[in-house]
């Protein structure tokens, strides 16, 4: 592995990881353990997995910077971070993807989340 690609995974890992202060603190606190096991789990990845990865992660980078610029400011109606998948994007995912994705959806979504963080400023 190059010095340039170390330094390009670390950026966009950094630049995840400084988005999701954005987040409600229930999401930011989920999306920060997945982003961090994600990376970790690709360490060893092969070229066209690595490659397929870091093109995933920059769209994620991209969303959400863009969702995040357009919430900035907003007190009502408030922004809905992520996006829909479709059943074709499904197609491309390996089964085990396919249960990640459903555990990251009944965690973001229950009521008595995992991850519990009160916020300071209130």
């Amino acid at each position: 592995m190059s010095a340039h690609h170390v330094s390009t995974v670390r950026s966009l890992y950094k630049k995840v990881l400084v988005l999701h202060r954005f987040l409600p603190l229930h999401l930011r606190a989920l999306g920060d353990q997945y982003v961090k096991d994600e990376f970790r789990r690709h360490k060893e990845a092969g070229a066209e997995e690595v490659k397929s990865f870091m093109k995933e992660w920059e769209n994620y980078k991209d969303t959400l910077q863009s969702q995040v610029l357009k919430s900035a400011g907003r007190q009502q109606n408030p922004v809905k971070f992520g996006a829909d998948l479709s059943e074709e994007d499904l197609k491309h995912f390996q089964d085990e993807q396919i249960g990640q994705l459903y555990e990251l959806m009944l965690e973001s979504t229950k009521a008595n989340k995992q991850f519990d963080i009160q916020d300071d400023n209130n």
